[in-house]
């Protein structure tokens, strides 16, 4: 099998950065007179909110947690918290994607127990047909299906997470089989940076 159907470019770079250039316009707007403290989840959304931030214009704080999953059912629990308390702060919480609905439905119970005054999602990804739990995404950048998405964040097995545009991996068993092969289509495109 050649190694096109196995990886495809789904989104650009330049798409990506301007549709994070997008959603700090529509959140500044929205957040005039506020100052929220920026929530990110790790570690794929890392590269999102460091992009994301960059481009809000007011005083924001910058806050990070990480979720792990346990047990049969996949339990969502905090692997690591905030530093400071988020009551009566307005959160924005930071996604890489949101697909079953399950962490952020976690996440944003927890951050309501702690009775913030207010609460927005904005992610990178929003796989709205493998929504198992309706959650409010009040700010997504891209709506996909449900391909497995690398790159801006999004790894397997921790690579491919500085790829600056998003991949589908078309092949799941291909790809498994020989994970190399997205940098080979990197590198023989000409797509990595400096």
């Amino acid at each position: 099998m050649g190694i096109g159907p196995v990886v495809t470019e789904v989104v650009t770079a330049e798409a990506v950065t301007a549709r994070v250039a997008e959603l700090g316009a529509e959140i500044t707007a929205d957040y005039g007179g506020k100052t929220p403290v920026v929530v990110g989840v790790l570690n794929a959304a890392l590269m999102f909110l460091a992009d994301l931030v960059r481009h809000l214009d007011f005083l924001h704080e910058v806050e990070f947690l990480a979720v792990s999953r346990f047990g049969e059912g996949g339990r969502v629990g905090i692997a690591m918290d905030t530093s400071i308390s988020l009551q009566g702060r307005h959160v924005l919480l930071v996604e890489d994607l949101v697909d079953t609905g399950l962490t952020l439905s976690f996440l944003r119970e927890l951050f309501e127990t702690r009775h913030v005054a207010s609460l927005c999602t904005v992610a990178l990804i929003d796989k709205a047909p493998r929504r198992i739990v309706e959650v409010p995404v009040e700010y997504r950048g891209f709506e996909v299906g449900e391909e497995f998405l690398l790159g801006y964040g999004l790894d397997h097995e921790n690579r491919y997470r500085n790829l600056p545009s998003l991949w589908a991996v078309q092949d799941f068993a291909a790809f498994t089989a020989d994970p190399d092969v997205l940098q080979r289509v990197v590198l023989s495109s000409d797509r990595v940076g400096a």
